[in-house]
């Protein structure tokens, strides 16, 4: 059974944070935004996973 893709969480506010390195809409490394494509399921399951930790309240899509 084929499922869904899973879906990048950018949220087009695309500005990298010099302090942290995480992109201010969607808190992944510039890293982990360019080889989004290229990630299998598990890998990008990873990244969504670790998000969370990574958000600061009041940041955009906090």
């Amino acid at each position: 059974m084929q499922h869904p893709p899973i879906t990048s969480p950018c949220i087009d506010v695309c500005q990298i944070d010099a302090d942290t390195g995480l992109c201010a809409g969607c808190h992944r490394t510039l890293d982990e935004i360019a080889d989004w494509s290229i990630l299998n399921d598990s890998q990008k399951l990873a990244v969504l996973r670790a998000l969370p930790a990574r958000k600061s309240p009041g940041a955009p899509g906090a």
